[in-house]
């Protein structure tokens, strides 16, 4: 590809990497852990709108391992939140391989 064309294409290119950037707080999804007893859903911004725990496993004796299972419910939800981003950002560039990006 040719740099002066991709020049031209900047403009339109940095409107749509805004409008993505907007859509991130539309994207989320949710981490599970310990068979679904613990449940923490994020949004594109990895920001946390929820953390549902079942009530089987809220034992006062065992607090290490809910905190872990919640540990794990997050990471997993910010694993499916960046394979999100990845997909529409692979969409968005086009095949284009830029360095840093990881895509």
């Amino acid at each position: 590809m040719n740099i002066f064309d991709m020049m031209k294409n900047l403009g339109p290119l940095q409107e749509q990497l805004k409008n993505a950037q907007s859509q991130l707080e539309n994207i989320s999804a949710t981490g599970s852990a310990g068979g679904n007893m613990v449940q923490i859903t994020l949004n594109g911004k990895f920001e946390l709108l929820d953390i549902v725990l079942d009530p089987i496993c809220v034992d006062n004796r065992d607090i290490p391992m809910l905190q872990d299972l919640i540990k794990a419910a997050h990471h997993n939800a910010i694993e499916k939140i960046q394979e999100q981003i990845k997909s529409s950002s692979a969409s968005l560039l086009g095949g284009m391989n830029i360095p840093g990006m990881n895509l």
